[in-house]
């Protein structure tokens, strides 16, 4: 069954009536959206004036949600209240004219994870989404954002570089969004949020936007909503997106799923070549920068970056058009800077042209998909009934050594699918009643 993947309710909603079986496909007929409460179907043909003709999945809890729906902007804010509605349409409206605290609260509120303020979020995504759509159009279907990711260890310098950076951009006439992305604490849950103190010079810049995020526990080094601020932050006109993650080591890199250019910041001090040979973040990166690049530290960055071009020839390019390049840089001289935007550009240019941009744009948004998806079902599954009521009991015995954390696992595992094919045999025969409509 072919699917769209625009979906009228977010994808958490799908989520809690995919993970119970569905039964089978029922096609109904509602005279408008006040009928999906009640569930009652009309027996009329669905090209009658004033109905609308949809498809849906019976569940095995008699609820009816909407899977194969060719939705309308429209009918994502029926359901929103008058006031609800003023203030999604103050937010895009500010947004789009380009007013730094409307794009400062829509972040706010897609980081939000009250229930109510999420619906609001993905309908102010939605026409967000509609206008990205329009102005790539009226650009001849080019993107109108350069996203760039920078990652790399602790210590490499990578706010005192965007501080240099953004300002080279922004005197070049640029609109620079800077998305800094800090720790949370495994202890406390807090985050510093301080990498914006480090960049006085452009958070004062009236070009330049820069906005602090927690991980809140997203591994990887983003948070889970850096792909909803990027689309917000270019629907506030801004040109170059810069998404600067934590910390890093190896097998950190999901802003490699996010940006159109991975760029690796590493100190003079980064390890030996076997380092650059190693699978992992250095493989998915297409330029690779050397900090700090003046003083006494002028002679090791020369060395590393001679071992690191030779590192780079022995991995697999993840483009056909762009080798990875090696750069030395010191934002404290600027020396290389300017040259490094060069070959940002470079890589642009080549990658606009052959195509390879846009496709990995549509490969992204598959990835990140199904990392919300991996995300939901675990919510889901933490908030089934049997699950929730077992799991302080199995933790106190894991914790005591009487379990094996594996067998814990499966246990838990096996009662939330006990429990989903009990709701699937009530749902058996339920779905023999007429009142569901007639089976396609």
């Amino acid at each position: 069954m072919n699917m769209p993947l625009l979906l009228r309710h977010p994808h958490q909603h799908l989520l809690k009536g995919l993970v119970r079986t569905p039964l089978r496909q029922y096609h109904c007929v509602f005279r408008s959206r006040a009928h999906l409460g009640s569930g009652s179907p009309c027996a009329q043909p669905s090209d009658s004036p004033g109905l609308r003709c949809t498809k849906w999945v019976l569940l095995s809890d008699c609820l009816r949600r909407p899977l194969c729906v060719h939705t309308t902007l429209k009918e994502h804010t029926e359901e929103l209240s008058d006031k609800e509605l003023r203030f999604v349409d103050k937010l895009y409206t500010g947004l789009v004219q380009g007013q730094r605290a409307c794009l400062a609260e829509a972040i706010t509120l897609i980081e939000s994870t009250h229930k109510r303020k999420k619906e609001l979020a993905q309908v102010l995504l939605q026409k967000v989404l509609v206008h990205h759509r329009e102005q790539e159009r009226l650009n001849k279907g080019k993107p109108r954002a350069f996203r760039v990711g920078l990652s790399g260890p602790p210590g490499a310098g990578k706010s005192t570089f965007i501080e240099y950076f953004g300002k080279m951009l922004t005197e070049r006439g640029h609109k620079l969004s800077v998305l800094a992305v800090d720790p949370s604490s495994c202890a406390s849950g807090g985050s510093l949020l301080g990498d914006k103190t480090r960049m006085t010079e452009l958070s004062r810049d009236a070009n330049a936007y820069i906005r602090p995020s927690p991980t809140r526990g997203t591994l990887g080094g983003v948070t889970r909503t850096t792909n909803e601020a990027i689309l917000l932050c270019e629907g506030g006109g801004y040109d170059i997106i810069l998404i600067e993650t934590v910390g890093v080591g190896q097998s950190e890199f999901a802003v490699a799923d996010m940006v159109d250019m991975f760029v690796l910041l590493l100190p003079p001090a980064g390890g030996d070549e076997l380092q650059g040979i190693k699978r992992g973040i250095i493989e998915m990166a297409d330029l690779v920068a050397i900090t700090k690049s003046d003083g006494d530290l002028i002679v090791p960055a020369r060395r590393i970056q001679a071992e690191y071009v030779s590192a780079l020839k022995l991995l697999r390019r993840r483009s056909r058009v762009w080798k990875p390049k090696v750069v030395r840089i010191s934002a404290r001289s600027g020396e290389g800077i300017a040259e490094m935007w060069d070959k940002m550009r470079e890589f642009w240019d080549l990658m606009l042209a052959s195509g390879e941009l846009t496709a990995r744009r549509q490969q992204q948004q598959k990835v990140w998909m199904w990392n919300l998806i991996q995300e939901s079902v675990l919510e889901h599954f933490r908030a089934h009934p049997l699950v929730r009521e077992q799991i302080p009991l199995l933790e106190r015995k894991v914790l005591s050594g009487a379990l094996p954390p594996g067998l814990a696992a499966d246990l838990l595992l096996k009662a939330f699918q006990a429990r989903t094919n009990e709701m699937e045999f009530e749902g058996t025969r339920k779905q023999e009643s007429p009142h569901f409509g007639s089976p396609i």
